[in-house]
C-alpha cells in the first residue's frame, strides 16, 4: 500500500455550456438521434483568452480550501492536460503556481499521457507523497474546444472543457491510500485519437478520429480488462466488494457497455457525461470531486478509477478511504467538521 490521502478535490467548469442540440444543427445532424448516440447533453467551452493556468489555479484554490491547507504548503503541482497546457515552453504548472503566489517553494511540470494523463499523474503523486515529498497538488485541465473543428464532426460534437484539482497528502489514518495500480501501454496499435504537432507540420491541427468506432470499443475493452485484473489481482480484491467504481466516461455508449461489461450496479457510478461531454483526462477526477461531494463515502470504502486513452495507455488505482476510529459518517462529515 501507498499510504496517501485524498485531502481536497474540486471542479470548475467555464460558464458558457453549449448544446448538442446546438452543435448538431451546426453540423447538419439530427439532435436528439446524436443525443442519444452520445448520450451527451451539454458541454462547456472556455471563452477566448481564457488560460488553462488560470482556470486552473482556480480549481486548485478550492481544493486546497477544501482540504483546510495553504498554497505554500504545497511541495510539488502536477499539471495534466491532453494538449499541452498554454505553452509548451516554459511548463503551464509553473503558471499555476505563479498564479498561487508561489515562487521557488514547490516543483512543478506537466504531464501528458492522453485520456489517463490523471491517474498517471495521481501515481505519481501518491508515490512522492509516500517517499516524503507532498502534499502534492494534481491539476487537470482540458481545453478540447480549442483543438476541434466542425470539418471533423465526430470530435466536434463530443468534446468539452473543464478544470479539476485533487490534493493528495500523507494517509496518517490505519488503511488508507492505495492499495494497487496497474498501468500498461500497447504502442503496437495504429492511431485512434490524433492531435498532430504544429512545429512538425506546419499547419494548424485538430483531433482527429482515425479508427472506426468498433474497432476502437474492441481496443478499448481488451486494455480495460487487462488493467482491471491486474489491479484486482494484486490488491486481492473482488471487483463486487469495491464500494465506488470511476471510469473515463468518453461517451455515454461507453460508460454503459463499462457497466454493462464489469455487471456493475449503478448506483456505485457517478455518470458525468451527460453534463461535460467527453473531456479527455479530466473526467476521472471530475467524477471523483463528483462522488466525494455527492454520495456517502464511508470509512473503508474502496473507489477504483480505471481508463484507457490514445497510444494506447490504459490503467487502474484502487485507493481505499482509512478507517476513523468512531467517526459517525464518510469524508463529506469529516470534512464539514
Amino acid at each position: 500500500m501507498l499510504p496517501v490521502r485524498i485531502l481536497g478535490t474540486a471542479s470548475v467548469l467555464p460558464e458558457r455550456a453549449v448544446t448538442t442540440e446546438e452543435l448538431a444543427r451546426e453540423v447538419g445532424r439530427d439532435p436528439q438521434t446524436l443525443e442519444q448516440k452520445t448520450g451527451i447533453r451539454t458541454r462547456h467551452w472556455a471563452p477566448p483568452g481564457m488560460c488553462m493556468a488560470d482556470l486552473g489555479a482556480q480549481a486548485l484554490r478550492l481544493a486546497l480550501e477544501q482540504a483546510g491547507l495553504a498554497a505554500t504548503e504545497l511541495r510539488r503541482i502536477l499539471f495534466v492536460s491532453s494538449t499541452g497546457g498554454d505553452t509548451l515552453v516554459p511548463a503551464t504548472a509553473n503558471r499555476v503556481a505563479a498564479a498561487l503566489g508561489l515562487s521557488g517553494s514547490c516543483d512543478a511540470f506537466d504531464l501528458n499521457n492522453a485520456c489517463m494523463g490523471f491517474l498517471s499523474a495521481f501515481d505519481v503523486a501518491a508515490r512522492s507523497v509516500a517517499t516524503g515529498l507532498g502534499p502534492v497538488g494534481i491539476v487537470t485541465v482540458e481545453y478540447n474546444s480549442r483543438a476541434i473543428s466542425p470539418t471533423e464532426p465526430r470530435p466536434y460534437l463530443i468534446f468539452g472543457d473543464v478544470a479539476s484539482a485533487t490534493v493528495l497528502g500523507p494517509g496518517p489514518r490505519p488503511g488508507e491510500g492505495v492499495l494497487a495500480a496497474a498501468f500498461g501501454n500497447d504502442g503496437s496499435q495504429p492511431p485512434d485519437t490524433v492531435l498532430e504537432h504544429p512545429l512538425r507540420t506546419g499547419r494548424v491541427e485538430s483531433v482527429r478520429f482515425h479508427t472506426i468506432p468498433s474497432d476502437m470499443l474492441r481496443v478499448v475493452f481488451e486494455a480495460l480488462d487487462r488493467a482491471t485484473s491486474q489491479v484486482l489481482e494484486r490488491s486481492g480484491v473482488q471487483l463486487g466488494d469495491i464500494e465506488w467504481v470511476l471510469p473515463h466516461q468518453p461517451n455515454g455508449a461507453m460508460l454503459l457497455g463499462i457497466i454493462e461489461r464489469y455487471d456493475i450496479e449503478p448506483a456505485r457510478i457517478v455518470p458525468v457525461v451527460e453534463q461535460i461531454g467527453s473531456v479527455a483526462a479530466a473526467s476521472i477526477p471530475f467524477s471523483l470531486d463528483r462522488l466525494l461531494r455527492t454520495r456517502p463515502v464511508r470509512s473503508g470504502d474502496r473507489l477504483l478509477m480505471l481508463g484507457v486513452g490514445a497510444g494506447v495507455s490504459y490503467g487502474a488505482i484502487l485507493y481505499q478511504v482509512g478507517q476513523v476510529t468512531g467517526a459517525s459518517g464518510g469524508i463529506r462529515n469529516e470534512r464539514q467538521k
